[in-house]
């Protein structure tokens, strides 16, 4: 037999990487780098600047992967540097002080559950504007040492990197992430091998490793299924954010919801609140009903009674399409298992995520979030009033005002967003405390007594940076997808240090109306081209991967910045995120935003800029509805003309040139011998003193404590002492007053006929009798005044007048209101008859109504 040459399998290969020990005395820099800590902390990230800055450019700021490449001989210099090791021990000392601060015990303890959080850059497990707030937000909770714990999903490939083709179109990339290289732990179970959550779903065990990010003092545990212990089929869960179908949705909400409280049970935490930032995270109410059910013994009625006095859900969308919908046989597959650990009926069940009990709708996860959470709330003054409307279908006969939908509205991490000259600016003029004061108005009305050349300095030093920035990042991807070099050579000569730069950056969905700007292109060039005024704009964003209409958008607007005339004068950054927006947001001069009115729910990049001297331009919507003030920025009006969006579209960029054509060019360039504007820096400082302080993260943390979560805190506490026998109470109350409703009588009504007709002024009484004969529970009664509205007819809110009771017999109850008239014009009234109990937190908790005959 021939003996063959060769004989070899298929190579067998395993990934290594080789990394660096830190030695002993260099332990302090990696506990540092795996808090978070050093993300708002000037001096943290300072510190890995000096440590190697070539490494820390290089890994894009992540301390964590710069000190597994940190070479030995790199080690050894530091080591012997005594400067450097000093400034360790400093910058170590200020962390652990800030670290080993105890919680504060008077406010209550909160679980928050978002499906992404904004960060840094280095975690990729964010897309916009909702995880930057939640991230936001974990980072004040962390300054104001609110004893807060977070959960979500950690993505293996996160949200998409954007690049462009070379015509323009987006492309997507999802990069899978190394969690070996980022500032996350994985928890360990007792014997140092990795916790696994299992988590049941209907047929069988999702398994979920858990990985624990610190933020500075805040807790966020993450679940990840891309393990092999799950399925080819399940794996993929957590492998993109907002990815896949409505399926792999589904099984992302149902971890995130039904694994995190499982998790917190794992891991022994116990909240006082419980926080949904959106309704992505409803399903933790299912786990807590059945945790109440099963542990505690109670009755559905009775554990709903303690879910939802503990319970706020926060709405982000202005619209009814904006939520997430599953279709009655998706959300059985997965969700059908849960009634008989309720005890109630699958009707029952899906009714709690319709709107109309009993229909064929689609289960609505805010519908849901709505029935199960005692409060919830807009993120903004205007998008409260849109929510209300929103959702006032769910209970009839209360008028949209008349809702427990409130709203806090959203503000941002003033020490992530703020540049660091600003904040060395800050303390020196306002003072030491300024960061745990910063929302205090006096505080930062001292700008005005500031050198307005200072000011300039520093807007100047910015746009510095933002320019650098461009060049640095960009010249290598530009001369890829541009094509033509000469053309990357033109942009980057002409972006200009002394133009007006206006500055553009958000989410490319069709209503933020990017192209608005675009609407008259002949007007556009003349603005742009103007030698003795130049102004130059700058565009970035994302879209979605299924939005054909933003990605259109984005390719229309890269399509015209490379026309002749506006070459080099209009740029779009690819790849929009937290880097690139610390730089835009304190770089340009100007921040546009130009949203269709009402459907910016919020918006906080305008917040962002506020905080770094650069101006609004923006229609009133969202924050800006409530922040624009005359002389601090410009504003387009909340009014509409058109009901043809196109007219409208028109008519809102006619005001936009003229705007920058008649008043923000000329004053930016109204520049006195030192080469600046003294009316522009007054600008500055008119908007940092009078709009700033009122939209950063310290005020909105403090509004969801007033407003929220204390009063949740207190009744939730009140619910639960003596083994829930209030909770219990209230429910024997609400049974007997839904078997009871249909068998009150009104049996007497007495007014003069002039209540119909009255005179202002006059003083009028109605007295109402009502026996409830078989009802026990005690009844209010209030009247309804509304109006025509002018334009679609509808019914409107005026106002409503409780009456007082003035006697009890028996199962009658005497009502009387004495009402003196002062409205003019024709109105509607009408007269409701509720339930009442003082211990109910509002009457949608309980929203029986009956109108009746006067």
């Amino acid at each position: 037999m021939k003996i063959l040459s060769t004989n070899s399998n298929e190579p067998i290969w395993r990934d290594t990487f080789p990394h660096s020990k830190l030695p002993e005395k260099l332990e302090k820099l990696h506990e540092i780098a795996t808090n978070l800590w050093w993300v708002w902390n000037h001096e943290g990230a300072k510190l890995f600047g000096e440590i190697d800055s070539t490494l820390w450019k290089e890994t894009e700021g992540n301390p964590v992967l710069l000190l597994q490449k940190l070479s030995s001989k790199r080690m050894k210099e530091i080591m012997e540097n005594s400067q450097l090791m000093a400034k360790i021990e400093y910058v170590y000392d200020l962390f652990k002080t800030y670290i080993n601060r105890q919680p504060d015990r008077t406010k209550p303890s909160v679980a928050y559950f978002s499906m992404e959080y904004g960060l840094t850059n280095v975690l990729k497990i964010y897309s916009g504007g909702l995880g930057i707030l939640a991230g936001d937000y974990l980072k004040e909770a962390s300054d104001s040492n609110i004893d807060l714990v977070a959960v979500g999903l950690l993505y293996h490939y996160g949200y998409f990197t954007q690049s462009l083709s070379m015509d323009g179109q987006q492309i997507a990339n999802y990069e899978a992430q190394d969690f070996s290289k980022l500032p996350i732990t994985q928890v360990t179970a007792s014997g140092g091998s990795p916790m696994t959550l299992e988590v049941p779903f209907h047929d069988r065990i999702i398994y979920a490793h858990i990985w624990k990010v610190s933020i500075g003092r805040i807790p966020m545990y993450l679940m990840d299924t891309d393990i092999p212990e799950n399925s080819d089929w399940d794996r993929p869960i957590t492998h993109q954010l907002y990815g896949g179908d409505w399926e792999n949705r589904m099984k992302q909400e149902y971890l995130l919801g039904i694994g995190g409280i499982l998790l917190l049970n794992k891991l022994g935490l116990k909240k006082q609140v419980y926080h949904c930032n959106e309704g992505h995270a409803a399903f933790i109410n299912v786990q807590r009903l059945v945790d109440h059910i099963e542990n505690d013994k109670l009755e559905f009625n009775e554990a709903l009674e303690v879910v939802r006095a503990s319970s706020l859900y926060t709405v982000h969308t202005p619209v009814p399409a904006g939520h997430d919908y599953f279709d009655e046989a998706l959300f059985g597959k997965y969700m059908g298992h849960f009634p008989s650990r309720l005890g109630i009926s699958w009707e029952e069940f899906i009714d709690m995520g319709r709107t109309n009990p009993g229909s064929n709708e689609k289960f609505c996860m805010s519908t849901f979030a709505l029935n199960t959470c005692q409060e919830a709330n807009g993120v903004s003054y205007l998008h409260g009033k849109v929510s209300q409307l929103m959702f006032s279908p769910m209970w009839k006969g209360y008028f949209p005002e008349e809702l427990h939908v409130g709203y806090v509205t959203n503000g941002v991490h003033m020490p992530t967003w703020m540049a660091t000259e600003w904040k060395k600016f800050c303390y020196e003029e306002f003072g030491g405390n300024f960061i745990k004061d910063q929302s205090n108005k006096e505080i930062w009305q001292q700008i005005h007594k500031s050198s307005d050349e200072e000011v300039w300095n520093i807007r100047k030093t910015l746009k510095k940076k933002l320019i650098d920035y461009i060049k640095t990042q960009y010249r290598e991807s530009w001369f890829k997808n541009q094509g033509d070099p000469s053309k990357v050579v033109t942009v980057l000569d002409r972006i200009n240090p002394n133009a007006l730069l206006l500055g553009f950056g958000r989410r490319f969905a069709t209503y933020k109306r990017a192209h608005l700007l675009f609407t008259d292109l002949d007007r556009l060039a003349k603005i742009v081209n103007n030698e003795q005024y130049p102004v130059q704009i700058v565009f970035t964003g994302k879209a979605h991967p299924a939005d054909g209409g933003g990605q259109g958008l984005i390719k229309h607007i890269v399509e015209i910045s490379r026309r002749p005339e506006f070459l080099g004068k209009i740029i779009f950054l690819e790849n929009y995120d937290m880097r690139l927006a610390r730089r835009l947001i304190s770089g340009v001069d100007v921040w546009i935003n130009t949203p269709t009115r009402p459907l910016e729910a919020s918006g906080t990049s305008g917040e962002k800029a506020e905080m770094n001297g650069v101006l609004n331009l923006s229609v009133l919507d969202g924050w800006w509805y409530e922040g624009y003030r005359e002389g601090a920025g410009w504003a387009l009006t909340d009014k509409r003309t058109y009901d043809n969006q196109q007219y409208q579209d028109q008519l809102d960029a006619a005001t936009i040139y003229h705007l920058l054509e008649d008043e923000i060019i000329p004053l930016y360039f109204a520049r006195n011998s030192k080469g600046y504007s003294p009316e522009w820096i007054q600008y500055i400082k008119n908007s940092m003193s009078q709009i700033a302080p009122d939209y950063t993260m310290k005020r909105m943390m403090d509004d969801y404590f007033n407003r929220f979560y204390n009063k949740l805190a207190t009744r939730s506490e009140m619910l639960a002492k003596n083994k829930f026998v209030e909770a219990k109470n209230i429910s024997d109350w609400k049974k007997e007053v839904a078997a009871h409703w249909d068998s009150f009588q009104v049996e007497s009504f007495h007014y003069d006929p002039k209540v119909f007709q009255p005179t202002v002024g006059e003083e009028y009484t109605i007295k109402i009798v009502i026996n409830r004969k078989d009802l026990k529970s005690m009844l209010g009664i209030d009247i309804v005044y509304t109006r025509d509205h002018p334009e679609n007819h509808q019914l409107e809110f005026v106002q409503s007048e409780p009456f007082k009771l003035v006697k009890e017999e028996g199962p009658r109850l005497y009502f009387e209101l004495k009402r003196t008239t002062m409205e003019i014009g024709q109105l509607k009234a009408g007269f409701r008859i509720y339930p009442y109990n003082e211990k109910l937190p509002h009457r949608m908790d309980f929203a029986y109504i009956r109108w009746v005959q006067s």
